[in-house]
């Protein structure tokens, strides 16, 4: 077997023959950074998710849901109480209903956002015992792992709890508005007029209160 020899021409600089030969750290690293970046990337979404008026798809669906429900509530009463005939005043109900749709689902976005970051902070101690007792066998897990348990933990449980009080809320004052309006306010107006102001006032009502709070 002929052996061959590298020659390394001498007249190459010392610092480039020793970058050759030798392993940069920038790529050894290189996947442990892009890790490192993944982590901060996730908990940067975490805490956007704290500080967002954005809802997600789901919260939006169950927001308009609810609110298309609270809405058509009127139209019984008017139909059924003030005796309004349906087929005749069916432009009427029909705006109504999607005027008060809208802001109530508008309501919902606006005290969820209120209420999300004040519940986390409540339930900040909670949560850390919680995850605290799941950590307390693992060994190997560390306290970045663990933080991230709670801060999910905590996001998850604030946003569960600011959605249903919200939706509950909001639809306990539209209602209450409503009846007080069109039984009591307005009960001496014709029914048009009384269905008309009666939502279109409970709605404005609700939405302002809900965009005042501090």
């Amino acid at each position: 077997m002929i052996e061959q020899n590298i020659e390394i021409p001498v007249d190459l600089p010392m610092k480039f023959i020793f970058d050759i030969l030798t392993p940069q750290p920038h790529f050894i690293n290189k996947q442990a950074q892009m890790t490192t970046q993944r982590s901060a990337s996730q908990d940067e979404d975490l805490l956007l998710q704290d500080f967002s008026r954005n809802v997600t798809t789901k919260s939006w669906i169950l927001f308009s849901g609810n609110a298309a429900v609270v809405s058509a509530i009127p139209l019984w009463l008017f139909w059924r109480i003030h005796q309004m005939d349906f087929s005749s005043y069916f432009i009427h109900f029909i705006i109504g209903t999607i005027v008060s749709t809208y802001f109530l689902n508008l309501a919902y976005q606006n005290m969820k956002f209120i209420l999300k970051h004040k519940i986390a902070q409540k339930r900040e101690e909670a949560v850390n015992r919680e995850i605290s007792k799941i950590f307390a066998n693992d060994k190997n897990a560390n306290k970045k792992d663990k933080d991230d348990r709670v801060l999910t933990r905590k996001n998850e449980v604030a946003d569960f709890e600011a959605t249903t009080f919200s939706i509950f809320y909001n639809n306990s004052f539209y209602l209450v508005c409503l009846i007080v309006l069109s039984f009591f306010v307005l009960k001496n107006f014709s029914p048009t007029v009384n269905y008309l102001f009666s939502v279109g006032l409970s709605t404005l009502v609700v939405f302002l209160f809900s965009t005042g709070q501090k």
